[in-house]
């Protein structure tokens, strides 16, 4: 018969991690978001590509002209990163660019919630130009 001693780093875990710290990242990965990140998600559904550039000099010049424009960036930077990957996501499926991706980990965001936000918009998507096509 086998023993396992639970004190000892899980050898599975990898690069040896307490069995809290391997609960934690599951906790972590399962979590979803708040109620105001996806809030940010489902905008995110109307904005266009042209929202993750820079004011270039059109933009600069109808400013100008019409006065102050509203801008789409988000003053909570990790709210910035999940709306720019959830714009791409909405244009694009899951082919996102691997910067996005990049800035959504290192705002604070898991492997997980990555996983979740890409399905749910996929889902969104498919549900959503099934109705528009019925």
């Amino acid at each position: 018969m086998a023993y396992i001693d639970f004190a000892q780093p899980l050898p599975a875990a990898g690069e040896g991690l307490s069995l809290p710290m391997v609960r934690d990242r599951i906790k972590a990965a399962a979590s979803g978001f708040t109620r105001q990140e996806w809030q940010v998600v489902r905008l995110a559904r109307t904005d266009g590509l042209g929202s993750l550039r820079a004011p270039g000099r059109w933009s600069r010049l109808k400013e100008m002209i019409f006065g102050p424009q509203p801008h789409f960036r988000l003053a909570s930077e990790r709210l910035e990163a999940l709306r720019r990957l959830s714009v791409e996501s909405w244009h694009n499926g899951f082919a996102v660019r691997a910067s996005a991706i990049k800035a959504f980990r290192d705002a604070g965001f898991s492997e997980g919630q990555l996983e979740l936000l890409l399905s749910a918009i996929s889902l969104g998507r498919a549900t959503f130009t099934r109705r528009s096509f019925a």
